[in-house]
């Protein structure tokens, strides 16, 4: 897909990526980015990164913006048939989970 700049994005076996050096997730800078969160912000949720890597990772995305929505798509994709395949797999489990949600809340 993408190759990554200097040393701000790496990809991940699995076919991720995350920033550099670090166990965060290209995702999670960048949808904190397209929330609308600063770079200080997006620290405060990471703090093991540096200012410097945030936007390294940030100016990545800007410069390989069609390939990471592609990206973010795909992962979004992949998490909406995890959920889907969760919630068949464990319906009566969910089904009672809810119910007694439901009761808590009625009291």
């Amino acid at each position: 897909m993408v190759t990554s700049g200097p040393n701000y994005v790496e990809s991940v076996p699995n076919g991720g990526y995350r920033v550099a050096g670090s166990r965060v997730g290209l995702e999670s800078v960048v949808l904190g980015y397209l929330n609308g969160q600063s770079a200080e912000a997006i620290q405060e949720n990471f703090p093991t990164l540096s200012l410097e890597k945030i936007h390294g990772t940030i100016a990545f995305y800007l410069h390989h913006r069609a390939e990471v929505n592609r990206y973010l798509a795909d992962l979004a994709a992949r998490w909406e048939e995890l959920r889907n395949k969760s919630e068949t797999d464990n319906a009566e489990l969910l089904a009672r989970i809810r119910a007694a949600r439901s009761e808590a809340n009625r009291d």
